[in-house]
């Protein structure tokens, strides 16, 4: 019974003993200040962005989920890049429409051409 009671009391302050050494970080300074993960292969900024480099965007987690600058970042360029595409697709819709309009004039005005030919034969 003497033999059970001491290993009780030894097994409690060894648990005191850890949980005192964790909580207080021990005898040895506080560790240092880790920097925070950063975007290891972030967009390329000499070539726009493809669906390959989305595809393997990967970001660093944080205590609290994904780091906010990192993704920000990442959707602005995104949005950026997007928003000029959409504005070249349109621009080149209009180039198109406007080529189509100019071949139905000049074959409309063929046309009267040659029904004016006609009727003067």
């Amino acid at each position: 019974m003497v033999m059970f009671l001491f290993l009780v009391v030894a097994l409690a302050v060894v648990v005191a003993a850890v949980t005192l050494a964790v909580v207080s970080g021990g005898e040895s300074a506080p560790l240092p200040e880790v920097a925070p993960e950063r975007l290891q292969d972030p967009l390329p900024a000499d070539r726009p962005v493809d669906s390959a480099d989305v595809e393997t965007l990967r970001f660093p987690v944080a205590p609290r989920g994904y780091r906010m600058a990192d993704v920000d970042d990442a959707l602005g360029r995104l949005a950026a890049e997007l928003a000029e595409r959409d504005a070249r697709i349109d621009d080149l819709e209009s180039a198109l429409a406007g080529a189509r309009a100019a071949v139905a004039h000049e074959r409309h005005g063929q046309r009267e051409q040659g029904e004016g030919t006609e009727d003067q034969r």
